[in-house]
């Protein structure tokens, strides 16, 4: 075999390469089908930098879990490590050919286009629509209702994804999008972790509930770009960047199948991840009476009961301290996966052409050796004097050229809805739930986070 060379990212694991086990021919896959989240935290606790994961039909797959490592197959040799997986494939079947699941050239071009739509600067002109958007949530609330405040953040993110980026009131679908969103994600996760299910085109219960979602899901996006083709709508915002485009080589614009992608990427992944990341930070504070306190006190000493703006984002710090520590101990995306396109030699090791590299985000970020007391929420890790986490083993966002075009946005746009929400209510968890991670394309609260509003 020739491996191709490349540079030793960290000290090579003991040898022979510790295996997670499973059965011939299936491998792991059935401990996988029962617990994903369980089975990755596993290898990346308990069995080294480097694991084996034995996949159906001989596939070769490695669990990686130090962060050189990490960094060597999302930065230093990106190119070598693709996204086509069979997880990325399912995903391909909503989010088509959009920034999340497209590769080189085109990714590269797609993603210049959109990419002046998350500057900095344009994030000032959406503050205000997304103070908006929280406080008519909150204007909503009765003091003293129980809801789910995780389906409640992902209308209000859905609404601000949808006013924001592409000019467009979601408002009236938000029931019809999020149940459509939940059952495509939970088809697309059983159907990855499911190689052997029955084919798309049976006419199973599942596979017909899945098509009815995504006719769902496809209507709505449709119906913006029909909109906006009328000549209706402004011209300066993502969506009318994407439709202004024009190839270099032949002026031609995107069709309606390319923009398709683009909207539905930045429909679904630019609400989902954030409202998961809100849902998990009013859990953790409210199970920590003491972040909350010091919380309250920034959010009273900063903004003294008035809704907040851009210009207090860089003043909220430890509300900014709040989210990333949530997204550390429930990262929106909870794996990683990468393709190996040609050998390459990794401490040692090949990692063979047409293999799988796994990370797993939730479990790194759960690492003792890079993380004091991994399990306690302790926003102070990310203070302005604490030493900064090892690169690579906080990825909450991914990292490399792939890293999230929205983390600015997301993180802003927390901060803001987060910030206003707490102002105006305090959030009491109801007893007795047990906040389990569900883990499916996104890591969310299973069953939700049921909460008691009280006006303060």
């Amino acid at each position: 075999m020739n491996a191709t060379p490349a540079p030793a990212p960290s000290a090579a694991p003991p040898l022979p390469l510790r295996s997670l086990g499973g059965l011939p021919l299936v491998g792991v896959l059935p401990e996988l089908q029962k617990d994903p989240l369980g089975v990755m935290e596993r290898g990346t606790l308990n069995y080294g930098p480097m694991v084996r994961m034995p996949l159906p039909l001989g596939v070769e797959a490695f669990l990686i879990s130090e962060p050189q490592l990490v960094e060597h197959v999302l930065v230093t040799n990106s190119r070598n490590y693709v996204k086509q997986t069979r997880g990325y494939e399912m995903l391909r079947k909503v989010l088509g050919n959009g920034l999340v699941t497209s590769e080189g050239d085109f990714w590269k071009r797609q993603r210049r286009i959109a990419q002046p739509a998350f500057h900095r600067e344009r994030l000032f002109a959406f503050g205000e629509t997304m103070t908006r958007a929280a406080t008519d949530m909150v204007d909503g609330w009765k003091s003293g209702q129980t809801f789910d405040v995780a389906d409640a953040f992902m209308r209000v993110t859905l609404r601000l994804v949808g006013e924001t980026l592409l000019s467009s009131d979601v408002t009236s679908a938000a029931s019809e999008v999020g149940q459509a969103i939940t059952v495509a994600l939970e088809h697309l996760i059983h159907r990855t972790l499911h190689p052997f299910s029955f084919p798309e085109w049976v006419p199973t219960p599942t596979n017909l509930a899945f098509k009815k979602a995504l006719h769902q899901l496809d209507s709505v996006v449709m119906g913006m770009i029909a909109t906006r083709r009328e000549g209706k709508g402004p011209t300066n915002d993502l969506l009318a960047m994407l439709m202004e485009a024009r190839d270099p080589e032949t002026g031609e614009g995107m069709s309606d199948e390319q923009l398709r992608d683009e909207v539905m990427t930045i429909f679904l992944a630019g609400h989902e991840t954030t409202a998961n990341a809100l849902a998990w930070t009013v859990m953790l504070l409210g199970k920590s009476p003491a972040v909350e306190q010091r919380l309250m006190k920034e959010l009273n000493e900063v903004l003294g009961g008035r809704v907040p703006t851009m210009s207090d984002v860089p003043k909220l710090t430890y509300t900014a301290m709040v989210l990333k520590e949530s997204m550390r101990l429930y990262p929106p995306v909870w794996s990683l996966a990468r393709r190996v396109e040609e050998d390459d030699v990794v401490d040692g090791v090949v990692f063979p052409k047409g293999a799988i590299v796994f990370i797993c985000p939730y479990a790194l970020h759960r690492h003792p050796k890079y993380w004091k007391d991994p399990e306690a929420f302790d926003p102070e890790r990310f203070a302005a004097d604490a030493p900064p986490p090892t690169k690579g083993a906080y990825l909450p966002f991914s990292m490399g050229q792939r890293k999230c075009i929205g983390d600015t946005f997301a993180m802003v746009e927390a901060q803001l809805v987060l910030a206003t929400v707490l102002q105006r209510m305090h959030l009491s968890l109801v007893p007795g739930q047990a906040f389990a991670p569900e883990p499916v394309i996104t890591l969310r609260p299973l069953g939700g986070v049921k909460v008691v509003a009280t006006k303060r």
